[in-house]
């Protein structure tokens, strides 16, 4: 049976990679310092991708140096896109997680990392190998899990047939199934965790959903109900990936998912007092 724990990753950088005015560091660092006392298992803090083409991310070594991981038992997570950031985010203590988007369409992984299918298979196991050595997590996020808008072959036995293939290749043991585009179907959620999670049990397969407002909830359900037990979102709903942008589409609101997870009764792990002022916080950035 199913524990009912789940694990809330909150994702400023997600949120804020797509603005179009820098966030000055000093924000960035306040902003991120406040969710720290949440009592999120994880913080999506950064990146470490070329500031040619995500700018508001070209700061995230300074950010590091200056957020407060003191008072905190919440860990950090880096997004990179090549093997040079791996050794970037590999390079700081601070990092507990690294982050790598993997598609299952090759236009969007051309359009995303720059390189191809067979050619982000080989970054994958270079990544891996770095975050070995430097005793940090490999999080592969599976983009467009849940479609495809270029006219490619998609499926749910697609997305598990990579997943597969990425666990027996490369050892990943975290996969987060993105919806890289809003286009998840109730039941294609629940077939795909329903699937994946008792096929590969050494897996922790998480959701990172990009929704629209009105089917949030019924999204977050479903996933819940067939076992998943890791969760994305961003504080208001703010974000998306700006390589597929649609501006119709965001980020899980963090404050719905959490009402929602306590509405049947289940612990978020969050301070209700820290996460309503990282709430309040969050106007003074987006």
């Amino acid at each position: 049976m199913l524990e009912n724990k789940i694990k809330l990753i909150e994702c400023p950088r997600d949120a804020m990679q797509g603005m179009s005015e820098f966030v000055p560091t000093a924000d960035k660092v306040s902003y991120i310092n406040s969710l720290l006392n949440c009592g999120f298992d994880t913080i999506d803090f950064g990146s470490f991708v070329s500031p040619t083409a995500i700018p508001q991310m070209r700061d995230t070594a300074e950010v590091l140096s200056r957020i407060n991981l003191s008072k905190t038992n919440s860990k950090l997570l880096a997004i990179i896109a090549n093997e040079r950031g791996a050794q970037d985010a590999c390079s700081f203590d601070e990092i507990d997680y690294v982050g790598f988007p993997f598609s299952v369409s090759e236009e969007f992984q051309k359009r995303n990392t720059n390189s191809t299918i067979e050619e982000s298979l080989k970054k994958v196991e270079s990544i891996q190998n770095h975050t070995k050595k430097s005793g940090k997590d490999l999080v592969v996020y599976l983009s467009m899990g849940f479609g495809n808008p270029y006219g490619e072959e998609w499926s749910p036995d697609l997305v598990l047939s990579w997943s597969e293939k990425l666990v027996k290749l490369f050892g990943i043991n975290i996969i987060a199934i993105s919806d890289t585009i809003g286009s998840a179907k109730i039941e294609d959620i629940h077939y795909l965790f329903k699937t994946l999670i008792p096929e590969l049990p050494k897996v922790e397969f998480g959701a990172h959903m990009h929704v629209r407002p009105e089917n949030t909830i019924e999204i977050i359900s479903a996933a819940f109900m067939a076992g998943c037990r890791r969760f994305d979102g961003a504080i208001r709903g703010f974000g998306g990936c700006p390589m597929a942008k649609d501006d119709l589409t965001g980020n899980v609101p963090t404050e719905l998912m959490v009402n929602y997870f306590n509405s049947i009764n289940i612990d978020t792990g969050l301070n209700e007092a820290a996460f309503k002022n990282s709430l309040e916080h969050s106007t003074l950035i987006f």
